[in-house]
């Protein structure tokens, strides 16, 4: 690989992150994640309860890359056209009628599906082919989204009354599916400080949508080994209830295991945190720290599971000290 291109990679995602760490304190994990997903040309699921900054945090984003920027507040009335955009009869120069394409909020760079659990499971479906084609298909026309498109979305983990839990084919489409803690001590008296004084904090442009294409390009050249590939699939055949590298908790109590695109998270993730090293090779140490937000909503507990409270970061934890115990006697 080209040595400039890593450190120009790795200098830009530091200027992104000290950009966007001047107006949200602290969520440094979450930041990262949001960028990793952004830089692996793939999507990203932030839950946590509200008023943790989770919006904010999009919003800054947007504001710090110099891409066109579009939210949609998910409500139980929204329907599939207020999302992909709708036909409208016209009148054109001639004083003939004819119809022509309102293109609708998701024809942005980076879209913020607010509450998207909130959404009925038809207009939720509306993001399905965008989030995956990149693109939306109305009356039969496709219609191509620009480079880069990337969706961030957000639930209430808490408050459940009204809303419709994303099926397992949409939170598939999801990179990473964050969870926004809350805030510490002397991070809260920072967001008093930054949100009630008399100076509001301001950021600058830094990436434009070309370089975040060239950084992708950048992302995808990180070459793995045979070894660490194989350890990656190990993790994804050990989430599914009876395989051979499953340990007893996924046997208990899970239900079904992750996809193929959870091993093509872990490893498009992998690489970027290896950049972020400084390294031009995955390690078995990447694979393991993406693993939880990458395979976290793609584990499906079985009833005892939800009855025990068992969660899939646990089920996650599991196999990766399985995992590593085995490499650690192989090795010796």
């Amino acid at each position: 690989m080209d040595e400039s291109a890593v450190i120009q990679f790795k200098n830009n995602f530091g200027r992104v992150r000290a950009e966007v760490g001047k107006v949200i304190v602290g969520h440094q994990d979450i930041v990262d994640g949001v960028l990793i997903c952004l830089l692996s040309g793939g999507h990203a699921l932030l839950e946590g309860v509200p008023g943790l900054g989770k919006t904010l945090l999009v919003r800054t984003l947007a504001e710090v890359l110099d891409l066109t920027f579009n939210r949609v507040q998910f409500t139980p009335d929204l329907m599939p056209a207020d999302i992909t955009g709708t036909n409208i009869l016209m009148e054109n120069a001639e004083g003939r009628k004819i119809f022509q394409f309102q293109r609708g909020p998701v024809f942005a760079q980076i879209v913020l599906a607010d509450e998207i659990n909130r959404a009925t499971p038809k207009t939720q479906s509306a993001m399905l082919e965008a989030m995956q084609e990149h693109a939306v298909t109305v009356a039969g026309v496709q219609h191509r989204l620009e480079e880069p498109f990337f969706v961030l979305a957000t639930q209430n983990p808490i408050e459940m009354e009204g809303t419709y839990p994303l099926p397992e084919a949409q939170m598939d489409r999801f990179l990473f599916k964050l969870i926004v803690p809350s805030p510490t001590l002397a991070e809260l008296s920072a967001i008093l400080d930054r949100t009630t004084g008399t100076e509001t904090p301001t950021v600058n442009k830094v990436l434009t949508g070309p370089e975040v294409m060239m950084m992708r390009q950048v992302a995808r050249e990180v070459p793995v080994a045979s070894h660490v590939r194989e350890y990656a699939v190990r993790i994804i055949l050990a989430t599914h209830p009876r395989s051979e590298t499953a340990p007893d908790i996924t046997n208990q109590f899970v239900r079904f295991g992750a996809s193929p695109r959870g091993a093509q998270a872990l490893i498009k993730a992998a690489k970027i945190r290896a950049l972020l090293d400084g390294r031009y090779n995955v390690a078995f140490d990447d694979i393991s720290a993406v693993a939880p937000a990458a395979l976290r909503h793609r584990i499906i507990l079985n009833f005892e599971g939800e009855a025990e409270g068992i969660g899939t970061d646990a089920v996650i934890r599991e196999i990766l000290n399985k995992l590593t115990a085995q490499i650690a006697r192989v090795q010796a």
